[in-house]
């Protein structure tokens, strides 16, 4: 492979472009995932016993310089492109070892493919695209393997060539993505002296010292998300994240709890969730289908607690649905991503007509900081008067009606 590792006995199954998840149980059995959950599966060369899986493992973790042994019984280890190897050996696992590898999307699918793939309606298209150009702090939220990496690299795909993106990782996931200035920096873990470990914390302050445009952390896990919360707070906007979390509504409890690791308070920390980021997008799978489940924002509430606002949902199936708040959302945001597609071209992006907007900054335009139930989004902008069907034909993409398009034109 480009990558130069050496799988042997798993050589099938790391070329096949459909899989995106192998694992090795610790009596030998091997499963791969195809796009429809975890099946067992059969290779030429298979695993005779447990102790030739702990083998195996250990020889894999050594191609990435990380050691695997009964002093280290755990390994985590990357790729520079993003291939993700995880070992444990016995006797934290009963016997042998337990391994497994995770890769990342072989083709780099952009937004428009995504949409066509179904992972979201075609009509949020528009949204996407407009949160990426008008340089919103996104938030990408869901459990494991539905898809949270795959979306923030097709997000910053999008990214002009001419932005700098600097990404900080525990494991390299974002290092092949395909933009000329970009920086990919990953934590190290201390030596066998037990020195020299750098963290994601330590590397999240180094970002705000490199000139980013974008700075990206590949997942939130623990006390770092203090600096990002205070670097997204400080200026640095079109920043993006991963978090692991239910739903829309379940990520305030998720991010209090690291940031009670990190010394905040929830108080401090609603403050400075609610301002750092502009929109949340939740993430589910279901019968091996990923799909964008929610769309939703962070606010605080009059009792100054942090709440997780859903805007608009989709089963997957029908029609998504849209809540109070979408309607000025879209208006805030997909206009920008209208405008883009049409001068692009962008293909699988509903682009009616150029709509002539003036937007002002996408900050200036935002979401209002007064408690839930007072201004709410702010920003209208204004819509040329010279193109009323350009701008109900954008709202009908969106799936808003034109009543509620001309409320709050």
């Amino acid at each position: 492979m480009e990558n130069g590792l050496i799988f042997g006995p798993l050589d099938m199954l790391a070329h096949d472009a459909a899989v995106t998840d192998v694992a090795v149980t610790c009596d030998g059995r091997i499963w791969a995932d195809r796009g429809d959950g975890m099946e067992e599966r059969w290779v030429p060369m298979g695993f005779r016993s447990p102790q030739v899986v702990r083998e195996y493992a250990v020889q894999l973790c050594a191609q990435l310089g990380r050691r695997l042994d009964d002093s280290h019984p755990i390994a985590d280890a990357s790729t520079v492109d993003g291939i993700r190897i995880h070992a444990v050996i016995a006797p934290l696992v009963a016997q042998g070892a337990a391994l497994s590898i995770r890769f990342p999307d072989r083709t780099l699918a952009r937004l428009s493919a995504l949409g066509a793939s179904g992972m979201f309606p075609l009509r949020w298209g528009a949204v996407l695209h407009g949160l990426v150009s008008g340089r919103a702090t996104v938030l990408i939220t869901g459990g494991t393997g539905t898809g949270k990496t795959t979306l923030l690299k097709a997000m910053l795909a999008e990214c002009g060539q001419r932005e700098r993106i600097v990404s900080v990782e525990e494991t390299r996931e974002l290092g092949g993505l395909p933009h000329g200035d970009h920086v990919s920096m990953v934590a190290r873990e201390a030596n066998i002296e037990g020195q020299g470990a750098i963290g994601l914390a330590e590397l999240v302050k180094a970002t705000l010292r490199m000139r980013p445009d974008r700075v990206v952390l590949g997942e939130c896990r623990g006390e770092e998300i203090a600096d990002l919360l205070r670097a997204l707070n400080s200026g640095h906007h079109g920043g993006m994240t991963t978090l692991h979390a239910d739903s829309v509504d379940r990520v305030p409890s998720r991010l209090q709890t690291l940031g009670l690791l990190a010394g905040l308070d929830p108080t401090a920390l609603s403050m400075l969730a609610e301002g750092a980021f502009d929109v949340v997008i939740h993430l589910e799978r279901r019968n091996g289908r990923r799909r964008i489940a929610q769309i939703g924002v962070l606010q605080v509430d009059r009792e100054r607690r942090l709440i997780g606002r859903i805007l608009a949902d989709w089963d997957g199936e029908h029609e998504p649905r849209c809540h109070d708040g979408w309607a000025a959302f879209v208006r805030r945001w997909a206009l920008s991503g209208i405008d883009a597609a049409a001068s692009a071209g962008t293909a699988g992006i509903a682009a009616p007509g150029v709509v002539h907007a003036r937007h002002g900054s996408a900050r200036g335009a935002g979401v209002g900081t007064g408690a839930v139930g007072g201004v709410g989004y702010g920003g209208r902008g204004m819509v040329g008067p010279d193109c009323p069907t350009a701008v109900i034909a954008a709202a009908s993409t969106m799936g808003l009606s034109e009543s509620m398009w001309n409320g709050w034109r």
